[in-house]
This record gives C-alpha cells, structure tokens and sequence, in this order.
C-alpha cells in the first residue's frame, strides 16, 4: 500500500480512534492488499465527541449505547434510567474511549 494514501487515512481518522493504536493501524495499513482500499474508504467509523454529546443529552435512554452498537447495554440503560443516574453519569467519562474501541473493532473487520 502506498504510504502516502495511508497517511492521509491516519490523518483524516485519527480522532476516532486511541492515540496508541494509530501507529499499529498505520503498520498494518501499509501491510493490506490493495484490494481492500476501496472497502476500508466505505467505512463509517463513529465520532467520539458526537457520542459523549448524545450521552450527555440523552444517555439516560440508552440512546449512546444503541449508537456505537451496544444494543443489550442500551436496552439496559434504557430500563433501568441510566441505572438510576449512576450508569448514566459514569458513561460521560467511559462512552468516548468506547466509541473508539468500536471504531477498532470494525477497522479490524477489514483489515484482518
């Protein structure tokens, strides 16, 4: 893979995922066929801002969860008012680095 088109990738979707794993995304960027390009460009990854917001907003629905795809811990939320506030106030600290695992995990998906 050209490295010049993996940076610009790094570049434009780092914010998405965790500081230490952009250099073993990058390593692996540069490892992919070609072939995957036009699939990993398809990708829609999540961003953490956006959900801590929704969290902030609405968390106590569950709504953050059933946006990164935690749908049994949304449905949690959502029964229990955010675990009676405190599932709720704790997922404002938790919810952005687990937007990000997410995103990983569907990189991952791709590149593996």
């Amino acid at each position: 893979m050209e490295a010049q088109k993996v940076d610009m990738f790094i570049m434009m979707n780092s914010k998405f995922f965790e500081g230490h794993h952009l250099s073993q995304i990058r390593d692996r960027l540069l490892a992919m066929d070609e072939s995957k390009w036009g699939l990993l460009q398809t990708l829609q990854f999540k961003d953490p801002t956006t959900i801590l917001i929704v969290s902030i907003l609405a968390g106590s629905l569950g709504i953050d969860r059933f946006l990164i795809g935690d749908t049994g811990l949304g449905v949690g939320k959502l029964l229990t008012c955010g675990g009676l506030g405190i599932w709720y106030i704790i997922d404002w600290f938790l919810i952005m680095d687990t937007t990000r695992e997410k995103n990983l995990e569907k990189l991952q998906l791709v590149l593996y």
